[in-house]
């Protein structure tokens, strides 16, 4: 799993450990002596595709430094009832205190990758590639979108400050589709940035405006029917990179795909998830 912020990261998992732990753990303060030694296994109890091992070692490693992490398996490999992904070793209290913070992130980045998997699956014959959105969990973009990644499919931009999206409400307020690009542009030359235009057209008439005009790399297809992406994608002619957005499932995948677009993007591969069953199982010898 790529980390791409160590330090938000790290901020992110004391802050988790703090919401859940707050003065103590006081279910094990109050039964399992400070010094007792435990043993656990990560046991899968459902089939799918494995993401967050590194984030688990750094969790329990952030709680206990001397927590022995020995994992069984890799990011991306695929998991069945009954595999063991890792095994830890070393303070009972720590173990728990990391427990569920670890199983909410492997549960949840595991069924994203997971479904990510499944959509990919659905048109490896096409060129089309599968995107993320931004509709993440707060706190959890990074962890969300590496798990895209480790069920193949592609990160489109991690916030509103790697790349320019002129979306519906940016078009209107900038007054037209013309001056919203040209004004983009402008600012980009004035500021020296180097950023890719993405603009959503939401009819055919805007892609001919688009086309028109020039000066994006990327035009969003939003809400268009199969049979208005495959006439949007004959006027583009391979000018521009096509994404097709909105309201396309699993089911419908391969249709807009053999249009001939680039790209696809499924919000609902980190806002409409089923995180996947994964326990932690004390071992007792």
């Amino acid at each position: 799993m790529i980390i791409t912020n160590d330090k938000f990261l790290d901020e992110f998992i004391q802050n988790s450990l703090d919401e859940d732990i707050g003065e103590g753990d006081h279910s094990s303060l109050a039964c399992i002596p400070e010094e007792a030694k435990g043993l656990a296994d990560l046991v899968i109890k459902e089939k799918g595709i494995f993401a967050g091992m590194e984030i688990a070692r750094r969790i329990f490693h952030k709680v206990d430094e001397l927590i022995v992490f020995d994992p069984n398996i890799n990011d991306g490999d695929l998991i069945k009832p009954g595999d063991v992904a890792f095994t830890v070793q070393g303070n009972a209290q720590s173990i728990l205190k990391a427990e569920r913070l670890v199983l909410n992130i492997l549960q949840r980045m595991s069924g994203i990758a997971t479904q990510t998997c499944k959509h990919v699956k659905k048109i490896k014959e096409f060129n089309t590639k599968i995107l993320d959105t931004r509709k993440t969990t707060p706190g959890m973009r990074m962890l969300e979108k590496a798990a895209v990644k480790i069920g193949g499919g592609k990160n489109h931009r991690m916030g509103l400050f790697d790349m320019i999206m002129l979306k519906d409400n940016h078009i209107d307020f900038a007054g037209g589709i013309k001056k919203a690009i040209d004004a983009t542009n402008e600012y980009l030359t004035k500021t020296n940035k180097n950023l890719k235009i993405e603009i959503e057209a939401r009819s055919l008439s805007d892609v001919e405006k688009i086309i028109k005009h020039g000066k994006v790399d990327i035009i969003l297809l939003d809400n268009f029917s199969v049979e208005e992406t495959k006439k949007a994608v004959e006027l583009n002619n391979g000018k521009f990179r096509i994404e097709s957005s909105g309201g396309i499932t699993i089911d419908t995948l391969k249709q807009y795909a053999e249009c001939g677009v680039d790209y696809i993007s499924i919000g609902a591969l980190t806002h409409q998830i089923k995180s996947l069953d994964m326990s932690l199982k004390a071992k007792i010898e």
